[in-house]
C-alpha cells in the first residue's frame, strides 16, 4: 500500500480508471454545519491518493472534474453522506456512483451488519481498524495513522464491489440496486434541503 497525501487539490493528469473509489473524511456527521477535511481516491491498485482540503476552501478543479466525470462511475460506502459533503463543500454533484453499503442492504436482508469493517470481513476476508474514526480530521498536519486509517476506507471497495456484484443479479436485485445508486446524489441534495429525517414518500 501506497499513500500518497496532496494538499487542496489532486494533481493534473491524474487518472484512476473506470472506477475510482471515494471517501471522505469530516469534522463531523451533519453536511450543513461541519467541515469536509479530507477526500481519499484510489483504484483499487494498492495506490491512495488523499487531498487534504483547507478551511474555507471551495474549489478543487481536478479533483471535481473526476467527480462529475460521467464516464467514471465513483464508488463508495454509504455515498449518501459523502455525496452531500462534497456537493455542500464544492457545488459538484458526484456522479455516476456505486454504494456498497446500499447493496449490501438490498441482498443481507439476513444480518443488520452493513458496515463496512463487517462487510469486508464477511465478502472480502480482510480487517480493517476503525481506532482513528473519531479523531481530529481538521488538523493541520495529520498523522500516519490518520493517513493509513483514510486510505483504508477506499483500499478495498473494489474487491468488495466484485463480491456484491453476483449477489446482486443473484437474488434478481441488480435493477433496482442501480435505481437506487442514480437515485443518490438527489438524495444528498434532499439532505442538504433539510429532507434528511422526513420520509417524503410516507403519507
Amino acid at each position: 500500500m501506497a499513500n500518497h497525501l496532496h494538499r487542496g487539490d489532486l494533481p493534473g493528469g491524474l487518472t484512476f480508471g473506470s472506477v475510482v473509489a471515494v471517501d471522505c473524511e469530516t469534522m463531523g456527521l451533519d453536511p450543513r454545519r461541519d467541515r469536509l477535511c479530507l477526500v481519499q481516491l484510489s483504484a483499487g491498485d494498492g495506490e491512495v491518493h488523499l487531498v487534504q482540503i483547507m478551511p474555507g476552501q471551495r474549489e478543487a478543479p481536478n479533483l471535481c472534474r473526476l467527480l462529475a466525470d460521467p464516464g467514471v462511475t465513483k464508488l463508495f460506502h454509504f455515498g449518501r453522506f459523502d455525496i452531500a459533503m462534497l456537493l455542500q463543500a464544492f457545488g459538484v454533484v458526484t456522479a455516476p456512483v456505486w454504494c456498497t453499503k446500499i447493496a449490501a442492504k438490498l441482498v443481507r436482508t439476513f444480518t443488520d451488519r452493513h458496515g463496512l469493517r463487517y462487510l469486508l470481513s464477511d465478502l472480502v476476508g480482510v480487517d480493517i481498524s476503525k481506532q482513528q474514526q473519531q479523531s481530529d480530521w481538521g488538523a493541520a498536519e495529520l498523522s500516519p495513522a490518520q493517513l493509513d486509517y483514510a486510505a483504508s476506507d477506499v483500499l478495498h471497495l473494489h474487491r468488495l464491489k466484485a463480491a456484491l456484484e453476483p449477489i446482486l443479479l443473484r437474488e434478481g436485485r441488480a435493477e433496482v440496486a442501480q435505481a437506487c445508486f442514480d437515485f443518490l446524489p438527489m438524495r444528498a441534495r434532499l439532505d442538504l434541503m433539510g429532507w434528511d429525517e422526513a420520509e417524503i414518500f410516507r403519507h
